[in-house]
């Protein structure tokens, strides 16, 4: 018989039958564990079909953060708080699959960063469909293919996903939630590092590899691709060449890691959004970021003016990006995030007043805040 722990284990005071005694326990407390799980799923289910009767969907991720943060505060340790919630989204998604078929759309194929993000928001529970493009991702949403959709919208190295905010000023979609992942860029290929005359990526993770690349494959050519794991798909017969993407999508598409690591730097964080069909009521408790986006009259100190609500009622701005409108030359739009909801009063009045500064306006939606 396989001896598990070595002899001086026992001799610090833990014997065979206190190990057999201190096993029996955590089979009791699984049992117990196992029942009490069954009993929160079945009153779940019990809420999803009162929700249903009333055309609610059972995904809220405002009441879920609400959910985290008394089950956060329900404990004692020493379950760290990340542990914490990574069980309680499993309940919740295993909840939620048993009330709907629900579909999340995401940046595809398979192993993606966005495939990730969106698996990190929803669980395991529920159905994923990899989808070509972003554009992909908004169009099977509003259609109705997909209930959610998931994508990148910025990176801390190398700022806005542009086609993500492009899109969300033409969709009729909103903001519900937003997801942050930290990156590890790695490099796959079946030839050896000195053999690479090719490298294929998203444009954002070679951007993010860009020093790396240039100290270890100064004279590669760099091919932008739709997704980090269509590049690792794409080179699994073809020599001289590689692919960065996540350590995820090596394994699914036998492709060897060479290095990993690469991204330039250590605390790279991609910001992904969940986009819906309808926007989410405002919740007690839980603090919110609001997005919205703009285009200026054409006067002097229009952008002044239109940040000025924002100063004088103390509404922190979280980010402001321009984009051109590609109406008119010259013509740009505005991104803005600020910590609120529309549903309060004193953000209200500020977009009451921010409009009649606008040649555009449209808001993008509003969703529980997250550290990242």
């Amino acid at each position: 018989m396989l001896q598990i722990f070595p002899n001086w284990f026992f001799d610090i005071g833990l014997n065979k039958s206190e190990l057999e005694s201190l096993r029996e326990e955590i089979d009791q407390i699984d049992s117990e564990i196992v029942r009490l799980l069954n009993l929160r799923v079945g009153k779940a289910c019990e809420i999803g079909k009162i929700k249903q009767l009333s055309g609610v969907d059972p995904y809220d991720p405002a009441r879920e953060e609400q959910v985290f943060q008394k089950v956060s505060g329900y404990s004692q340790g020493p379950l760290r708080d990340r542990s914490l919630r990574a069980v309680y989204r499993e309940v919740i998604s295993a909840s939620i699959a048993l009330e709907k078929d629900m579909v999340i759309g995401y940046l595809g194929p398979e192993a993606t960063y966005t495939h990730q993000a969106a698996v990190k928001n929803f669980g395991s529970g529920l159905e994923y469909r990899a989808l070509p493009d972003i554009p992909d991702v908004f169009s099977a949403v509003e259609a109705g293919h997909c209930d959610y959709g998931v994508v990148p919208i910025e990176n801390s190295t190398e700022g806005a996903v542009n086609r993500s905010l492009d899109l969300l000023v033409d969709s009729g979609l909103t903001i519900i939630a937003q997801v942050f992942l930290r990156v590890r860029h790695c490099l796959f290929s079946h030839s050896a590092l000195t053999e690479i005359k090719e490298v294929r990526s998203k444009d954002q993770a070679l951007a993010q590899c860009s020093d790396w690349l240039r100290s270890h494959l100064p004279n590669a050519q760099l091919v932008p691709v739709s997704s980090t794991a269509e590049a690792v798909k794409g080179c699994q017969s073809l020599k001289e060449v590689a692919a960065i993407a996540g350590e995820l999508s090596g394994s699914i598409y036998d492709v060897p890691m060479i290095e990993a690591g690469i991204q330039d730097r250590s605390d790279n964080v991609t910001r992904f959004l969940v986009v819906a069909r309808q926007s989410l009521p405002m919740r007690e408790g839980v603090h919110y970021r609001t997005s919205l986006v703009m285009s200026l009259k054409d006067e002097i100190g229009a952008l002044q003016n239109a940040l000025k609500p924002f100063s004088e009622r103390g509404l922190n701005l979280c980010k402001i990006e321009s984009r051109p409108s590609k109406k008119k030359s010259w013509d740009y739009f505005f991104f803005v995030d600020f910590v609120g909801h529309p549903e309060e009063t004193t953000v209200s009045e500020a977009i009451q007043e921010l409009k009649g500064a606008c040649a555009f306006f449209r808001l993008l939606g509003s969703y529980p805040e997250q550290e990242s």
